[in-house]
């Protein structure tokens, strides 16, 4: 991994920004209170939520195949990480074993971790640029509820809110 500070991150989900209908892929720091939206392409959004649901397809997409293809190589994926935020793009990197670092889409990584069991991370300077703070409202809370507060956050947010002024 990076010599730099990364928080590990859960997929929360995807969820479409309306009126826009934009899919976001919905990033939370699991141990922490912030959330990390990444707004994607709609096809990027279907391959999350199919893994992330456990649909196999009859023939496989293209984050299948590649994984099929690491595998296949005995390539180990050993962590995603987004590494950066620059004029409101993400990056991202797939971390091999042996040190091989590969630069992808946080979209196409992302969709790739969940079909590998891998796991994500964010640098710190990301969640400090783009992460969203929703504590926690009480115990108990399920995932509904985050979902809930997070749409209502939705409705104040725009992409351009998210784009530095560098």
């Amino acid at each position: 991994m990076s010599d730099l500070t990364t928080h590990e991150l859960t997929v929360v989900g995807v969820r479409v920004e309306l009126p826009s209908n934009q899919p976001i892929v919905l990033l939370k720091e699991t141990l922490g209170d912030r959330y990390l939206p990444i707004w994607i392409g709609a096809v990027e959004a279907t391959a999350i939520a199919l893994a992330q649901q456990g649909v196999v397809p009859a023939r496989p997409l293209t984050h299948d195949l590649l994984k099929d293809v690491l595998d296949g190589l005995g390539a180990d994926l050993e962590a995603v990480i987004i590494t950066d935020l620059r004029d409101g793009i993400y990056f991202a990197d797939l971390q091999f074993r042996g040190g091989v670092s590969v630069s992808a889409r946080p979209s196409d990584a992302i969709a790739l971790a969940i079909r590998a069991g891998t796991t994500i991370y964010a640098e710190e300077s990301v969640l400090a640029e783009a992460g969203v703070a929703i504590p926690d409202e009480g115990d108990g809370e399920n995932e509904v509820e985050v979902v809930e507060r997070f749409r209502e956050f939705l409705d104040q947010v725009s992409p351009e809110d998210f784009e530095t002024g560098s």
